[in-house]
């Protein structure tokens, strides 16, 4: 159960090891410097974006309920989401990649609650609710993107990662972290920047979670659709950031049109991007991931399959061409003129058939690991998997018979048959046998003294995927982060800073207030001469109703812009949204 977590039917059909990662949004711990921080992005990113964003942006903004004035509550946005096919769920930070796709594959978007601090605010390389809320959420709404979301979780959750993948996960995450967190120490994020360097210009075969991963930054995340020469944005990474929105469409930026090749462009998550790829239409993206999939293990399978998944030392899955799927930690393959003959897991080990654990077959029955031989029996042209009963009868593979199987590759296995399991479609799939051998060359894979021997039955490997087959298979609730996300200090300081911007909200709102609109200027530029963001806001309600009081917090603003020139074009920004406000017909 979502304990803490208001459910609804798209939510409860997530499985645990996706639940695990959940974590309730906590609206009361939004202070009003995060509230302030919402509205300022999303006042600036709708009025430019407007411009130059894809037309499903605002439509999407309407029909999500994502409020420009507050920060969106993940039980608001789920009653609407819901009317679309879709949920959202908090979490911290960044989560394992497989993961997160899996999430989509579910049409469930994971949002990172927590918000960008004041001094990040064009720009966080940690995922937050104005990322994730404000840029993935509204494009969803466009249903051909959604479909497209979906099935890239559907395959990306597939692809194969490496333990390369996972190194760069982790220090990626605690690098955002750190980033975002205040008054971390700059020698501190230099090493961990320098890790993130050594590991992403590592001289390493890019796994397919890295390829697929690379795919899913110039699309979902920084993607443009149009023409090169007339693009618009739809990447959410483009649509949260409003220093990043207004760079990619210059010149500087390179634009490039979106094929597979995008798979082999590497990206800098701590920097802007210095090219784009832009899609003509949503459409091209589905075509481009279906490409990619027909390159992937997934639905290639065979050796070169099973060595990703032995490379990659994680739990993965094989299918036989009768459709059985051993899942487990693959430790071997034997080979034989380039096709597998013969593969072997290590520790737990499930078998099942079409995503469903067969009866008999978990990780109770093989705890030790599971191997079988692939392929044809020698000497006959009929495969097993496509023998009648009469051809089984003929060959001695028939419950009772004591036989001795010699494959194609070379792989012996000897012993009296128990008994065999079909499929539905009659198709044998598993031949189980007592008092088995099984051997290759002068090599024991198998001795009668270990048990039951039960054997894959399949010509070839047409499937080889990350993860079980059937989730329930395994403990999969493990996830434990090596980082955790940093909260904000609460100093006297910045109590008081925060009663300054509760008391402009206040007012905005038309509620009590402890601190007048004079007061509130007064206090912030006695106490707090660096903050710019609530003098925007002041500016912005004096402007209509107090032009004296208006000029004051203006010639403020000019005189902070001279001391921290950083924030000039903030403050710029927020002049001019007021003003232009002021002067619409």
């Amino acid at each position: 159960m979502l304990d803490n977590i208001q459910s609804n039917e798209i939510l409860d059909r997530l499985p645990a090891h996706l639940q695990q990662y959940i974590k309730p949004q906590n609206y009361e711990d939004y202070s009003p410097i995060n509230q302030a921080v919402w509205r300022y992005v999303m006042r600036k990113n709708v009025d430019y974006l407007s411009k130059v964003a894809h037309d499903s942006y605002l439509e999407g903004l309407k029909k999500t309920g994502i409020s420009i004035d507050s920060i969106p509550n993940m039980y608001g946005m789920n009653r609407i989401l819901e009317e679309i096919g879709w949920a959202a769920v908090a979490v911290d930070g960044f989560i394992p990649p497989a993961a997160f796709m899996e999430f989509q594959a579910y049409n469930v978007l994971v949002i990172a609650s927590d918000i960008r601090q004041l001094e990040h605010i064009e720009y966080t390389p940690a995922p937050d609710i104005i990322h994730e809320g404000a840029g993935h959420a509204p494009i969803i709404a466009n249903p051909e993107y959604a479909e497209y979301l979906r099935r890239f979780g559907e395959i990306g959750c597939k692809a194969i990662s490496s333990s390369h993948d996972y190194e760069v996960y982790e220090a990626i995450r605690e690098l955002s972290i750190l980033k975002e967190a205040e008054d971390t120490p700059k020698e501190k994020i230099d090493a961990v920047e320098k890790r993130v360097d050594q590991l992403q210009n590592a001289d390493v075969k890019p796994s397919e979670m890295a390829q697929i991963r690379n795919l899913h930054w110039w699309t979902v995340e920084y993607g443009l659709i149009g023409t090169p020469e007339d693009p618009k944005i739809y990447g959410a990474g483009l649509l949260s950031s409003i220093g990043e929105s207004k760079s990619c469409m210059t010149e500087a930026v390179k634009k490039f049109p979106y094929t597979i090749e995008a798979a082999k462009k590497e990206f800098d998550i701590t920097k802007p991007q210095p090219q784009l790829f832009v899609t003509p239409d949503f459409a091209h993206l589905s075509l481009v991931l279906e490409e990619f999939a027909n390159k992937m293990a997934l639905r290639k399978g065979g050796l070169e399959g099973i060595q990703k998944l032995i490379d990659s030392k994680n739990l993965g899955t094989i299918e036989f061409s009768t459709g059985i799927q051993v899942s487990g930690n693959f430790s071997k393959v034997i080979e034989h003129e380039g096709k597998p003959v013969y593969i072997q897991t290590k520790g737990q080990t499930a078998l099942s058939s079409r995503e469903k654990e067969l009866v008999g077959h978990g990780v109770s029955t093989h705890p030790e690991g599971f191997g079988s031989p692939i392929g044809s029996l020698k000497g006959i042209n009929l495969a097993i998997e496509d023998m009648s009963p009469r051809d089984l009868r003929a060959y001695a593979i028939y419950e009772g018979e004591n036989v001795s199987l010699e494959f194609e590759g070379g792989v012996k296995v000897e012993g009296e048959i128990i008994t065999g399991t079909r499929n539905l479609q009659g198709k044998i799939i598993i031949i189980s046998f007592k008092n088995c051998k099984v051997i290759y060359n002068d090599e024991v894979l198998f001795q009668p003294e270990w048990g039951r021997y039960d054997m894959a039955v399949g010509k070839e490997i047409i499937s080889a995927f990350a993860g079980p087959a059937d989730n329930e298979s395994f403990d999969l609730i493990t996830h434990t982060p090596s980082s955790t996300t940093i909260k904000s200090k609460k100093t006297p300081e910045r109590e008081e800073l925060e009663s300054l911007y509760e008391a402009v909200r206040n007012i905005r709102n038309g509620e009590n207030s402890k601190f007048s609109l004079n007061a509130a200027f007064d206090l912030v530029k006695k106490h707090h001469p660096k903050d710019w963001l609530l003098s925007v806001e002041i500016y912005e309600l004096a402007v209509e109703d107090d032009p004296k009081l208006a000029e004051e917090v203006k010639a403020r603003l000019e005189e902070i812009k001279k001391q921290r020139s950083e924030v000039a074009n903030l403050i710029d920004d927020g002049i001019e949204m007021t003003e232009t406000k002021m002067v619409a017909p």
